[in-house]
């Protein structure tokens, strides 16, 4: 890993391009979610209201916890909160070496 620089931090801690994708996906989703929650204003509790969860769960959201919601789990979030969400596919540059 010495002399390689990486596109995202997920990059860099996951050798296998597709996991990194997925953390990268679910990272993104998560800040998505914690965005809109924050901009409506919404307590923990009213946002467990409006996404259905427990508010414990809101908080894991909030605080980054990753490893708490799988890539469906988040797309689901994404829905009830009435955000629509985008896929956007693009060809994957090749990983760049330091001189």
């Amino acid at each position: 890993m010495i002399g390689q620089v990486f596109e995202t931090v997920w990059d860099a801690i996951e050798s296998d391009p597709a996991e990194a994708a997925k953390l990268r996906t679910r990272s993104d989703l998560m800040s998505a979610l914690t965005a809109h929650i924050k901009a409506q204003k919404w307590t923990q509790a009213k946002a467990a209201e409006y996404l259905g969860i427990a508010q414990p769960q809101v908080s894991d959201l909030m605080r980054g916890k990753l490893s708490r919601f799988s890539l469906d789990s988040l797309v689901m979030l994404v829905a009830r909160a009435g955000l629509k969400l985008s896929v956007k596919v693009t060809k994957q540059a090749a990983p760049k070496r330091a001189a």
